[in-house]
């Protein structure tokens, strides 16, 4: 078999993902949840009439579907070709059980009539999958040396990845809060908060939204710092290139956070808002992965 067979896999499984999380998205914002009432059946069938909110429903079931199988196909070629690094092959069953479980929350998110914890957690395992199957794309691809690292000459580009896919995720957890807590429109205005730099902070569904906005600031200083590291560091080219690309990502991103708020949770903002999530998300993995393997010059 193509040593770059499961390589390509594996890139494939990262975009399929990326799409379902955007689906996934539409999902909820145009009320379709609960438009199939039963799992992994929709109304006793897994091929419903198409329309309405069933049809974003049971395509969201259809294309997890497919991402499993996708996945597991990746796996299944990655198997003899990196029999010598078995750290992959046991991220990448890690990855088939993260997504057995993802797709179990799914089925309970339906089936308990959408409760927060549990709606907010199916979303959280989404993104942890995109991080571990990106990871997995970067040291499956052609140009990766394995090795002991890069060390010090590319700490600071990597220290600031690696903060800002942790502060990446926790932002995303922390926005599927406030689309499940419909905390989404407490705070009608921005950049203000009930016309106030920090609100009263007694509502739950306010201090998650806020929590939401201060998270935000701070990734957008990160990834500001992570983009000029980029631009200044002699690492490898393809990391220079995503970490510049982060400083680009999000300031669309809070452009999208505003105009999510101006449209009262229209569809596309919110929708592209979780997308670019997950891409920043992404990005921020793929430049800690790749800035571990050993390159040239320093930063």
């Amino acid at each position: 078999m193509n040593s770059e067979q499961h390589y390509r896999a594996f890139y494939i499984t990262t975009g399929w993902t990326l799409g379902l999380l955007f689906l996934g998205s539409v999902v909820h914002a145009t009320g379709s949840s609960l438009a199939c009432p039963d799992w992994p059946t929709c109304f006793g069938t897994m091929f419903p009439e198409m329309t309405g909110g069933v049809f974003w429903e049971h395509l969201h079931r259809l294309v997890a579907g497919g991402l499993v199988l996708i996945f597991a196909a990746a796996t299944y070629m990655a198997w003899k070709p990196e029999a010598g690094r078995p750290a992959i092959r046991r991220w990448a069953v890690a990855g088939i059980v993260l997504l057995l479980v993802q797709s179990l929350f799914g089925g309970l998110t339906v089936l308990m009539q959408l409760p927060d914890a549990v709606s907010t957690t199916h979303l959280a395992l989404a993104f942890l999958f995109l991080a571990l199957v990106t990871g997995l794309t970067v040291v499956t691809s052609p140009g990766w040396s394995g090795g002991s690292g890069a060390g010090a000459r590319l700490r600071g580009l990597r220290t600031l990845a690696v903060f800002g896919a942790v502060l990446t995720f926790l932002q995303s957890v922390l926005g599927a809060a406030v689309r499940h807590m419909d905390a989404g429109l407490v705070c009608p205005d921005v950049p203000l908060c009930l016309g106030q730099w920090i609100p009263p902070l007694q509502a739950t569904t306010v201090a998650v939204h806020f929590g939401h906005r201060v998270t935000g600031i701070l990734l957008l200083i990160t990834l500001l710092a992570l983009a000029v590291r980029g631009a200044r560091s002699l690492g490898p080219s393809a990391a220079r290139t995503l970490a510049m690309s982060a400083g680009v990502l999000v300031t669309l991103q809070v452009i999208l956070g505003f105009l999510s708020v101006y449209t009262r949770l229209a569809v596309l903002p919110v929708s592209f808002h979780t997308l670019l999530a997950a891409t920043i998300l992404g990005v921020t993995v793929g430049v800690a992965v790749m800035t571990w393997a050993p390159g040239e010059g320093s930063d």
